[in-house]
């Protein structure tokens, strides 16, 4: 997997180092173990994510370097103090400076997957015997580059999570350049639309493929532009933590989801240098 790629780590990690916190030295007689290195800590925080397994297997990965209770520690010192939700804002702007963002085919569609743990944000997955599971719902840019993102339980319809996924685009100051929204047929309903025309974005729901009655040919009706966020949603499903996930809070996902951006628009800007500075 690209995220693995030492380039591309070293790139997030220079981007990640100077959103961290300062360290806190509240031992009161000032004794306690020295601090684990932030980027020990890091490459444990990577590797689960990667391939999803439990923070004990990350322990032993890194050869004892670091405790389980450590990484998780440091993780949720890391959230509440925003380095993630950062760090993929810089890799956004980053990519809309160098490459640029293109608005004018946008598409949002979620994507649901297990989460056996349960949690805050799971529920009943329709597509998986109702397990506990978790979905995200993904803005993308015509290219298919990963915007916005919000978190919710399996069973949230992609409708309700619409409105939500907007407004987080609305934050980044991005969705007043979005033209066209491409949905699929899902979101086809008065209230999508009204949503949608509220903002002053077109809006193009693809339809079923639909066959004639008689033996003459299929008629097909485009689908539109969705194909570009399909195969993000399939990126970003390629990340174990993500694909199975075994957190219990809403938090912990999101910062999951922005680190996982972080190293696809790395790995991204990564390619585009080399593409144009092959030396």
């Amino acid at each position: 997997m690209r995220a693995l790629e030492p380039e591309v780590v070293d790139a997030v990690w220079h981007a990640i180092e100077g959103l961290l916190p300062p360290p806190s030295n509240t031992h009161p007689l000032g004794c306690h173990r020295p601090r684990i290195a932030d980027r020990t800590c890091f490459e444990g925080i990577l590797i689960r994510l990667v391939t999803g397994c439990a923070w004990v297997d990350v322990e032993q990965l890194l050869g004892g370097a670091v405790s389980d209770t450590t990484l998780r520690a440091r993780r949720d010192e890391w959230i509440a103090a925003g380095v993630f939700d950062g760090l993929a804002a810089e890799a956004v702007a980053a990519y809309d400076r160098i490459v640029g963002l293109d608005f004018g085919d946008c598409s949002v569609d979620g994507s649901q997957h297990k989460a056996p743990t349960g949690g805050e944000g799971t529920g009943p997955s329709p597509v998986d015997r109702g397990k506990r599971g978790w979905k995200w719902s993904l803005f993308a840019d015509t290219n298919g580059v990963p915007v916005a993102w919000i978190a919710d339980a399996a069973n949230r319809n992609d409708c309700v999570m619409l409105a939500p996924t907007l407004t987080a685009t609305d934050q980044r100051g991005l969705l007043i350049e979005c033209q066209t929204l491409h949905l699929d047929r899902g979101y086809d309903n008065p209230v999508v639309r009204r949503l949608v025309a509220g903002l002053g974005i077109e809006l193009n729901c693809s339809k079923v493929r639909k066959r004639a009655k008689t033996r003459q040919a299929t008629t097909t009706v485009p689908l539109g532009l969705r194909w570009p966020i399909e195969r993000t949603n399939s990126w970003l499903s390629n990340f174990g933590q993500l694909r199975r996930n075994t957190d219990r809070s809403i938090p912990h996902r999101l910062a999951q989801l922005s680190l996982a951006v972080a190293l696809l628009l790395a790995a991204k800007l990564i390619d585009w240098r080399n593409r144009w500075n092959p030396s």
